[in-house]
């Protein structure tokens, strides 16, 4: 009976709340993934990928892409499962080499039976890597994408070539849904001296929410990615101006649910023993709305179990890394992924 039932609502899980009614839901998990250096082991003449290969630096070999590989799918393939059995719907991945990376890692055993498609351009960053989406299109169809070029300068007004934004439309269980992808400038050079940078990438993605806002002023909007800044940074806070309290959303709004993770101490990376929260996933009013009969934000959650956490070494609690510096200590990210878990009521039963 209860194979049928989830059949019926096109295998997404049901969660029942102790109310009384014994309201049912339609689960669905969306999340962010920084997969650190996921480059594959041939010479691109045209980025700068060196180390990794099997002569550089890395000694990248076919052997160690491959365990790579199965560390991330391992991961991503747990990812939500604890509400939904097919785990996260749609998935942001950053620090991606090109498209190949993310066709072998779709194709790993954890993995394949979901049939992940894969939404990607390649970017002009200087480092050689891209963002990314993996879907499983049986909830969600995409209907459109493209690269947003983030164009930023340095002082002597030469462009700095960065990541792109991805942004990707679609519909998730007929419903439509607007996601972008981001891995914002980092913060070489200092912290202050490269926020106008970040900075300037938040000003895309609250100009894109306007926009679509102008449209439907309803529209579900996800901003995803590691924005290289906290929930508490000035492009989160204030250029985005991105509220951490559900409460305090009103329409046109950014909500933040990463937030009160940052707050508690919680991060998704470490540097100099101190925690960043740089993997946020904010959403526009839309998805916090609980008047409207679609999906809506349930909750927010770092990945942070204990496998994926460092137990020895120089970077002893911090997320289980691939290198420690240029040894391979066969890790899986420097960076902790997040997921979001949206609801939608479902009718009641005759």
């Amino acid at each position: 009976m209860l194979k049928q039932y989830l059949t019926l609502i096109f295998l997404f899980f049901l969660l029942s709340f102790s109310n009384a009614q014994d309201q049912q839901y339609k689960v669905a998990c969306i999340g962010f993934y920084n997969l650190e250096n996921l480059f594959d082991t041939e010479d691109d003449p045209a980025i700068n990928d060196e180390e990794f290969l099997p002569t550089g630096t890395r000694l990248w070999t076919t052997e160690v892409y491959q365990e790579k590989q199965r560390n991330l799918a391992r991961v991503i393939s747990e990812l939500g499962t604890g509400l939904t059995p097919d785990g996260v719907a749609i998935l942001g991945v950053s620090e991606i080499e090109n498209r190949r990376v993310l066709e072998d890692l779709v194709k790993e055993p954890a993995l394949a039976s979901r049939n992940y498609q894969i939404v990607h351009y390649d970017s002009p960053d200087r480092r050689g890597i891209d963002v990314g989406l993996i879907y499983q299109p049986k909830y969600f169809t995409v209907t459109g994408s493209k690269a947003i070029p983030l164009m930023i300068y340095g002082d002597d007004e030469s462009r700095i070539y960065t990541r792109d934004i991805l942004y990707v439309a679609g519909l998730l269980d007929g419903e439509p849904l607007h996601v972008l992808v981001n891995h914002w400038p980092s913060r070489r050079g200092g912290e202050a001296a490269t926020q106008p940078y970040r900075n300037a990438a938040a000003l895309i993605c609250k100009n894109v929410k306007d926009s679509l806002l102008q449209i439907d002023p309803n529209a579900k909007v996800l901003v995803m990615g590691d924005l290289n800044d906290d929930p508490t940074s000035p492009s989160v806070k204030k250029v985005m101006a991105a509220k951490h309290k559900k409460d305090a959303v009103k329409a046109g709004d950014f909500f933040n649910p990463m937030h009160e993770y940052f707050k508690k101490g919680i991060g998704t990376l470490a540097y100099r023993d101190a925690w960043s929260l740089f993997d946020q996933i904010i959403l526009t009013e839309g998805l916090v709305n609980e008047k409207q009969n679609g999906f809506r934000f349930y909750k927010a959650q770092v990945y942070n179990e204990k496998y994926l956490i460092q137990k020895t070494g120089q970077f002893k609690g911090y997320p289980y890394r691939t290198f420690d510096f240029d040894n391979y200590i066969a890790g899986y990210s420097d960076h902790f992924p997040v997921f979001v878990y949206l609801i939608k009521p479902l009718p009641d039963r005759p």
